[in-house]
Parts: structure tokens; sequence; C-alpha cells
């Protein structure tokens, strides 16, 4: 039913060949109708974001490349376009992109209104993008009844705002919000998407019956996907700033090897944190050896061109061996080849850049990204099929989790990482960080926003975290649900209770008393009620419970804890 976006563009680059094994019983996996329109989706949509907002730094710049960006965002808009007819016909897509495209046009007049010192056009093209959304949640709600107007309405202002944010913060010259808030669209669009996809499933059950996907597997397709198509976006991106020799690159940069923290995270949440750590280090290496290519090029050193390659080229063998060593349904020399073309993406990406062809440049980008998608999806379903039992399958005879009777093969410091059997090195004792049972889940909520991370998923909810007597509050309800806490409200003696299972609290709002396991004590920050909803000290919380916290100065609070 659903068109594949990637098909459509003629990126089949990544030739990796799984090894598939017969089982007896119900095959886990990641693939399937549902899972695979969340992911065409979450990917198109998530690419409009980054290239919106590249485009606008173009625009304000100046730069040569302008109309290649521009171009570039509109095919985006064709593929969405597409996307959507495949759907609900070739009405509605034409429909949909006079819609969408409309909305492209007033950031373009935001950055024409910014350059002439516009105020007054400036503000007509705000009320522009006011009056857009609400044409575009109607257009949503009108073609599908699973839709909510007001909700899409609100979801569309935060697209909005964080576009217009990025993009004021960048000329404003504050590099690191500019970067933080583009990061933060990024993501929101995959939420969107997820809403989207989750409404057409429930229009169209019929065509979503055959579906064996699971929503684990679905969601680890998709955090792998949004985290690796970042990366090569972002590569892209600071390589241009780096050769331009741009205030900003320390920050496009730093955003970069955010997104690395992110992926090692989720290298560590399925095989343990010394594999997470030996990940961070070899996948930190190709980005230090992009470095000094941008390096050389810009000193016109051939010979430290060639040591670059060379470096890059090596790297490939370590990276597809680490992947190879812990998953046995992943080909080393196949993961070679993908890893490959990545690099060479980003390589003819960046001296087709250097050499002003601006529409080669364009294209590779959007080649590279999707090819990243792709790389995702074959890394989630070998996880998937490695770990069946964890992803609604069923473990059998031919199951693909190694035999437990030895050790890992290491690689570039991987020593005692296993699957389930002894740590190399260590006397035969099981380590925690090997074990596939470890998962880390980390949880984001940022002040003044509705849009709430949860393992890199995208999530929405209705009430806004704040800052209160110079603590952070967040809504209980969605921090209950995502630390695996059941809640209740006692009407009587208005008060409200978690129990993990293992703990119970309880709490009054307004009070700085609470119980814990009926034990009354005193915080120093007390829960509040704001709009009928109750929101808690973050801090309080998570010690409670025993999750780390750490904050940012956007206004970002992260919650982790490895169980």
């Amino acid at each position: 039913m659903f068109k594949s976006v990637l098909s459509k563009i003629g990126i089949l680059l990544m030739a990796v060949v799984l090894i598939v094994p017969t089982t007896a019983g119900a095959a886990a996996t990641s693939k399937g109708a549902g899972a695979d329109l969340r992911a065409t989706l979450g990917q198109i949509l998530g690419e409009h974001a980054l290239l919106a907002i590249i485009a606008m730094q173009k625009g304000i710049d100046g730069k040569a490349d302008f109309d290649q960006a521009a171009a570039a965002l509109n095919a985006n808009t064709d593929d969405l376009t597409a996307a959507v007819a495949s759907v609900y016909g070739n009405a509605a897509g034409d429909a949909f992109k006079t819609i969408w495209s409309s909305h492209i046009g007033y950031f373009v007049d935001y950055v024409k209104a910014t350059a002439a010192n516009d105020s007054a056009a400036k503000q007509k093209a705000k009320d522009e993008l006011n009056e857009y959304k609400v044409t575009q949640a109607k257009f949503f709600a009108d073609a599908n009844p699973n839709l909510q107007q007001a909700a899409l309405e609100a979801g569309l202002t935060e697209h909005i705002n964080m576009l217009l944010t990025a993009f004021d913060a960048y000329v404003a010259k504050d590099y690191t919000k500019a970067y933080d808030t583009a990061d933060q669209a990024y993501k929101h669009m995959f939420m969107f998407g997820d809403i989207l996809s989750a409404a057409i499933e429930k229009q169209f059950p019929n065509k979503f019956t055959s579906d064996m996907s699971t929503t684990q597997a679905s969601d680890l397709r998709s955090a792998l996907g949004i985290i690796l198509g970042e990366h090569a976006t972002l590569a892209v991106w600071a390589m241009q700033k780096g050769i331009d020799g741009a205030p900003d690159f320390n920050q496009a940069a730093g955003l970069l090897n955010k997104n690395t923290d992110e992926l090692s995270a989720a290298v560590a949440s399925v095989y343990g944190n010394a594999a997470g750590d030996a990940f961070k280090t070899i996948w930190s290496s190709h980005i230090g050896y992009f470095v000094d290519y941008v390096k050389a090029t810009a000193a016109k050193d051939e010979a430290a061109k060639k040591k670059a390659k060379d470096e890059l080229n090596e790297y490939k063998v370590t990276q597809a061996k680490f992947f190879a060593d812990a998953n046995p349904n992943l080909q080393q020399s196949a993961l070679e080849a993908g890893l490959t073309e990545h690099i060479n993406m980003l390589l003819m990406a960046f001296d087709d850049y250097v050499a002003k062809d601006y529409t080669k440049v364009y294209s590779q980008e959007r080649m590279a990204y999707a090819h990243m998608f792709m790389f995702g999806d074959i890394l989630s379903e070998a996880i998937v099929m490695q770990y069946p039992d964890k992803f609604g399958g069923t473990s059998s005879g031919g199951s693909t989790t190694p035999s437990t009777g030895g050790t890992m093969p290491s690689t570039g410091g991987m020593d005692g990482m296993n699957h389930g059997g002894t740590t190399g090195g260590m006397n035969g004792t099981t380590s925690a960080d090997a074990s596939p049972e470890l998962q880390t889940k980390v949880i984001q909520f940022t002040v003044g926003s509705k849009m709430y991370m949860v393992n890199g998923q995208s999530m929405m909810m209705t009430t806004k975290p704040i800052m209160y007597n110079n603590r952070t509050y967040i809504p209980l309800r969605y921090l209950a649900a995502n630390i695996g806490a059941k809640i209740s409200f006692n009407n009587t003696m208005k008060s409200t209770t978690l129990n993990t299972g293992s703990d119970v609290l309880e709490f009054w709002n307004n009070s700085r008393r609470y119980k814990i396991n009926n034990m009354l004590m005193m915080t120093d920050s007390m829960v509040i009620s704001r709009d009928g909803r109750t929101l808690v000290p973050v801090r309080f919380v998570a010690e409670t419970f025993e999750w780390n916290v750490t904050y940012n100065s956007n206004g970002m609070v992260t919650l982790s804890k490895t169980y």
C-alpha cells in the first residue's frame, strides 16, 4: 500500500546480506507494512527539518549554494507528496504539496525580511505561518478521522517555532542554541511521523493485517534510523563549515559529537557499556579522519588527504569487524562494502562543495542520509533476529544468539563483550555490562516544550515542564509512564501514589511531606499543580527511584537508568 520513497529515489546502496536462520516459532522482525510506513514518514519529515535549517542559514549568509540547498528541500517535498498520494490519491497529493510548499515559502520570506531588517515583513511571514498550520492540520484531520486538528496544530506550532528559533539564534550568533534547537527540530518531526503513521494504520486496518513487526522492533529500527541519518547530514554540514572557516564550526561539530554519544548509548543498551565504549572509540575515529581530510584540503596537502583516506579505509574494517563480532547475522565483508559507500558519499559531497558543483553536493548529501537509514534497518533487523525473545518472537533451535559457552571475539577494546556467556579474562564470572538483559533507558524533557524523548523517540505531552523556585518540574503522568511506575490518585486525601513494584511513594500537592514505603519524610521542594496537572521536582523523584539526572543550559533534563 505504501510506496517506498527509497525506491522512488533509487537508492539501493547498502548490500548487506543477513544470514536468516530457520526457526520453528514465530519470527520477530522490525519489518512490515506498518513499520515501513513509520520509518519512511519519519525519514522524510526529519530530513525536511534539517534541510530547512540548512537552507535558511545559506540564505541569510548569501551563500553560493543557497539555490541548490533550496532545491534539495523542494525535492524532499516531492518525496513527501508522493507518500501522501500513495495513501490518499494523486488529487490529495497535489493539494498537500500546495499547502506544504507554502510554509517553506513563508520561511524564505522570513529569511529575506531578516536580511532586510524589515520587522513588518518578518511579522507578516509569522502570521502566514500561523495561518498555514491551521490549513495543514485541517488537511490531515479531514483525510483521517483518527487525527485531531487541534493536536496537529499544536505539533505544527512546535515545528514552526523550532525552525524560527534555530534561525534567529543563528543570526544572533548564539550558535549553541541554534544547533541544539536544530537537533530538537529534527527529532520532533519523527514524532509527527509516528502520529501520522499510527493514524493511517488505524484508518486502513486491512492493509496492515499481515504486518508481523512488533512495537519494540519498530522502536529499535526507528531509533537507529534517527541517529544514523542525522549523523550523515551533520557530517556533511560540519565539513562545509570547516572548509569555510565558519564561526559556528565548533557548534556544528559539537552536535555531531552529541550524535555519536547517542549512537554509542544505543549500542550499549544492546551489548553493554564496554561495547558501547569500544564502539564510540571506533566510530569517533572516522569523524576525526574526515576532519583531517578537511584540514588537508584547506592546506592543499595531497599527502595528508591520502593519509586521511587510508585511515578511513582502515576504519571501515575495524568498524565492520565490531558489528560482525557482536552479531552473527551480519557479514563483515558486506558491512565493509556498506561503510565504503558511506565514506565515499561524504567525501564526494565535500569534494563537490570545494569544487563548487553544488547540485552534486546535495544529491550526494541526500543519498548519504537515506543510505544510513538503510544501514539502521539492517542493524535493527539483525539485533531483533539475535534476541527474538526481546522483540515478540519465539526462540527455537535455530536461534541466532551465540553460544553461551565461550566469549565474544574482541574488537578494538571489546574484551569481555559477550551474549550471556563468560567474560574474557574474568575467571568465568558474568559481567553485568555484557548481559543482553541489561538495558539503558533515557528520558529527556525540555522546559517549555510539550515534546519529550524516550530512547531517541519523540513523544508529545499535554503539559509543559516548568521552572519553579529554581527547580525543574515535569508532568507526573508522563514521568510515571516511562519509569515503569503505576500512578493513582486519592481525591479524598488529595494525595498521589507512585508504585514501582518495589517502592511506593505517596505525596500531596503543595506540600513538602511525602511517604516512602509508608515512612513519613520531608523534601525541600513541594509537589505542585498546574492547569489540573500534577508536576513534580525532577531531582526528588530521580533520586528516590535511583535514576541518573543531568541538565543542560537549554532547559533539557535527561533521566537515565540501566536495568
